[in-house]
């Protein structure tokens, strides 16, 4: 098979993935302007992105009595300082009107007898959350001079004097290629997973924490444009329920159900209750041969049961159909725990592009939003449409205001065919390459391994010295050369080779940062066993470019409270 189809388009602005963050940022774009948008999904809108399966509660909210600033202390608290909180603060300012449009659109939040909303904790309240996710979609379908391309698989970023000009990609099931020409770009992409060998083998892998589907791809396109990237060491590792993955919030926050190892004995305040503390005293307690750990679920009343089962079945059906196939209600038998393997995840911990407060990356016209943005950790599904939000009317206010600050028709109609000729060449070469020494699952294997081995999987308890990272970094790269000369029988097969080099990019630059800080701020999360101790001289981030192939990395000074940072160009 060969790719012979093509389409040049042009449009205003190009939004890669549908999710929420993509969502609301199309919402938002044609709410405020007449700008044409062109959505990029690679899956299908209506159940795309990390709410495909719903969701139970909105994580992120400012519940009476708290203001935006008590949610910047959380989660400065939580990252153990390494945040950027001009980026923290502008986020938290958004998150009740966010809330309030998508009950606007049809969210059924739940509430008491005196109509305010239900509060989970501090900064959490229930919902109806299943359909979160064609809700949006719904909406975004209803706009004009909105195009969404479904099962569209974006590959690169055309970029030129450090300037988004748009993206090159290939539709997954009727093999045309794209060339879209947009004068602003917003990644919308997600995180990446599949990095590191997950809990489950075999049939079973790709019952994981975060979307087996995000590759990391819009990381792996900036770094490859020479976006800047920061905290990537700061990876993020889901406490879940053991086999199902399931979430543990709801138990542990709903029910009030505490960390307990197998002697009954409470171990999570003896670790800590930031994210990070809770996955590392599990990890202890089984290393000291006191587990399995548990949330302790045992005595919980009839109702509380109830809840639990429906809330699963809004979120993680597999868990309450565990609960049913064991004939034990939670209130009968505790919930067995453990750690996923890590991801590189910008909604939870502060990995990703490098922003200003507008969400704009060091490529001009190109913003990050939602997962792929760094900087900004626990920011959930409310906090992705406020940056999709804040990316969106920014775009809005310079291209109908400064219009003059993007560039435009700098290719002649002849270059342009000929940069898409020059992509079609390459999405050729795969199909048409004989003689492939592995498949694309074969290597996505060793890659896993090698993360698990070296770069502190789950096999190591999610440790790591600078040996083993070394060791790592030439394997990974072994890996890449070989991918290299992958083929691909049709155009799924296709997608799964550029979806493995994207995790190899992601990889690079992870092990780069893992060995940058040389400290562990973050139990578990960053575990260095050269250096077990946390230092006020790593108050700063660690940032990396790419320059000629090459892992540079940058250190910046932290952006405090009341500081914002924007970029100079």
């Amino acid at each position: 098979m060969k790719i012979s189809e093509k389409k040049i388009i042009h449009t205003d602005v190009l939004i890669i993935g549908g999710g929420t963050a993509g969502c609301y940022a199309a919402l938002t774009i044609r709410e405020q302007s007449k700008l044409s948008v062109v959505i990029a999904e690679k899956a299908n809108i209506k159940r795309s992105g990390c709410l495909a399966a719903g969701v139970n509660a909105i994580n992120a909210y400012i519940v009476k009595g708290r203001k935006p600033q008590d949610y910047v202390d959380y989660a400065k608290k939580d990252a153990d300082g390494i945040v950027r909180e001009d980026l923290l603060l502008t986020m938290s300012e958004g998150l009740n009107h966010v809330t309030a449009k998508l009950e606007q659109l049809g969210l059924v939040i739940l509430k008491d007898e005196n109509g305010d909303y239900v509060a989970r904790g501090n900064r959490n309240i229930k919902i109806n959350g299943e359909n979160i996710k064609p809700i949006l979609a719904d909406a975004v379908n209803r706009l004009e001079d909105v195009t969404v391309i479904n099962h569209l698989n974006i590959t690169d970023y055309i970029v030129k004097e450090n300037q988004i000009l748009g993206a090159f990609g290939f539709d997954i099931e009727d093999g045309t290629a794209y060339e879209i020409r947009a004068k602003a770009v917003i990644c919308a992409t997600g995180g990446a997973s599949g990095l590191y060998k997950p809990n489950n083998p075999g049939f079973s892998r790709h019952k994981m924490w975060y979307p087996p589907f995000n590759t990391g791809a819009g990381y792996a396109m900036g770094i490859r444009a020479g976006a800047e990237m920061t905290t990537f060491e700061m990876r993020f590792i889901a406490l879940r329920c053991k086999d199902t993955i399931a979430p543990t919030g709801t138990i542990a926050q709903g029910v009030g159900a505490k960390q307990v190892n197998a002697l009954g004995e409470v171990y999570e305040d003896k670790y800590g209750l930031t994210t990070s503390q809770r996955v590392y005293g599990t990890v202890k307690e089984n290393l000291e041969g006191r587990g399995p750990c548990y949330l302790r679920t045992e005595g919980i009343t009839q109702k509380q049961d109830e809840e639990l089962l429906k809330a699963y079945l809004n979120m993680a059906p597999s868990q309450t159909l565990k609960w049913i196939e064991a004939e034990k209600n939670p209130s009968q038998q505790n919930v067995e725990i453990e750690g996923t393997e890590p991801y590189v995840v910008g909604g939870h911990t502060a990995s990703g592009y490098w922003v200003d407060t507008n969400r704009q990356t060091t490529i001009q016209g190109l913003y990050a939003a939602g997962d792929v943005a760094g900087g900004c950790p626990q920011k959930y599904v409310t906090g992705a449409l406020v940056e999709g939000e804040i990316a969106a009317k920014t775009i809005v206010k310079k291209l109908t205001e400064a219009e003059e600050q993007f560039l435009t028709d700098v290719f002649s109609p002849e270059e342009e065919e000929q940069l898409l000729a020059e992509k079609i060449a390459e999405y050729n070469r795969i199909l048409s390459y004989e003689n492939a020494r592995f498949t694309v699952e074969q290597l996505e294997e060793a890659m896993q391994k090698v993360m698990d081995t070296y770069a502190g999987g789950i096999g190591s308890h999610y440790q790591f010295n600078e040996k083993q990272l070394s060791l790592a970094e030439e394997k990974i790269e072994q890996i890449e050369q070989l991918s290299k000369q992958l083929s691909a029988e049709d155009m799924h097969e296709l997608m799964f080779v550029y979806e493995l080099q994207e995790r190899l990019t992601v990889c690079k630059v992870l092990i780069a940062h893992l060995r940058a800080r040389k400290e562990t701020r973050w139990h578990s999360f960053a575990e260095n066993l050269d250096y077990p101790d946390k230092s006020d001289e790593w108050l700063k981030y660690v940032n990396s470019r790419v320059e000629n192939g090459k892992v540079q990395i940058l250190y910046r000074e932290l952006v405090k409270g009341g500081e914002t940072y924007e970029h100079s160009y």
